[in-house]
């Protein structure tokens, strides 16, 4: 299941990044248009002018405030979804026995039909015990996203407010240019947040997620490294409202477990495969000359105790 997560969250960030550098085209005088642009693009541009206009013409604070608008309508349903993955996770621990039982089955299998088995016994587990294969979090957050990342992207990237410098200047930094210290810092507050996500968590689980924790950071730091210091500040900003909802998360898992353990205990995990036995000590065995040496030994000390 955690390699299967993991494969997606790594295709959503690929295919974003692709989709945030190839979807907007140029005129050979260098005008930018395509749908994403026309669409997109513009209108965004539109409403961070009015917002810049508002807060003294920064167009730094006016990225910010439409970073705080876009978490806070997006907060309810990234908490519902990080809520549903840790059920998904609380669930785990009552099967692992039986997932362990498995996994050890696909270590042995040799032949295909005796894969395709286990294969199918994994997929029964799941389904016969209300698992997600895909942890509980779904494509519905990142798919809201891409049109979300791709409009900012294109604004910032073609608005001509931040490319001539006018209103630009944020902090000491160009907005339209890349900037190294933001995304250091949208690496840092992911990270942060991928760290505070293995708090509460059971060992087992925490170690397949180490890997997550540091290659989403890494994607990030990469697009933000390359795109204009204005989406690097909305990934920083956006970063913090993530380690809010998790955080919220991990202040209401108690709850859940609770929850998960009174619903397993009304309605037992399904079993689907017998937990792998555990072997028991094996006796000890002797041979009939080491038996006869110790028998010897006994008369021995018995004929010295009548002297």
């Amino acid at each position: 299941m955690k390699k299967i997560k993991h494969l997606g969250t790594l295709t959503a960030i690929a295919s974003l990044a692709l989709l945030l550098t190839g979807c907007v085209q140029r005129t050979k005088s260098g005008k930018p248009y395509g749908i994403i642009y026309d669409y997109l693009a513009v209108p965004t541009q539109h409403i961070m002018n009015w917002i810049a206009s508002l807060l003294g013409g920064s167009y730094g604070w006016a990225i910010i405030a439409v970073t705080f608008i876009i978490r806070m309508v997006l907060l309810p349903m990234m908490i519902e979804q990080s809520r549903k993955a840790t059920v998904q996770q609380e669930k785990m621990a009552y099967v692992k026995p039986q997932m362990t039982a498995i996994q050890k089955r696909q270590k042995e299998a040799t032949t295909n039909e005796e894969k395709a088995a286990v294969s199918q016994q994994m997929m029964s587990l799941y389904r016969d015990n209300g698992i997600s294969m895909t942890g509980g979090m779904g494509c519905l957050p990142i798919l809201i996203q891409f049109p979300i990342f791709a409009a900012l992207y294109a604004a910032i990237q073609y608005s001509p407010e931040l490319a001539s410098g006018t209103g630009s200047l944020f902090m000491g930094f160009s907005l339209g240019k890349p900037n190294l210290i933001l995304a250091g810092l949208s690496f840092i507050v992911y990270l942060l947040q991928g760290w505070l996500g293995t708090l509460g968590i059971p060992a087992d689980q925490k170690k397949s997620m180490m890997s997550m924790m540091i290659v989403s950071p890494l994607m990030i730091f990469f697009i933000s490294f390359r795109a204009p210091a204005g989406l690097g500040l909305y990934f920083f900003v956006g970063g913090i409202f993530a380690c809010i909802q998790t955080l919220i998360i991990y202040l209401y898992r108690p709850r859940i477990r609770a929850s998960v353990e009174a619903e397993m205990k009304k309605n037992p995990p399904k079993v689907v495969v017998p937990p792998a036995p555990v072997t028991p000590a094996q006796p000890k065995t002797t041979t009939i000359a080491q038996e006869h040496d110790e028998n010897r030994k006994r008369n021995a000390g018995k004929q010295q105790h009548h002297k």
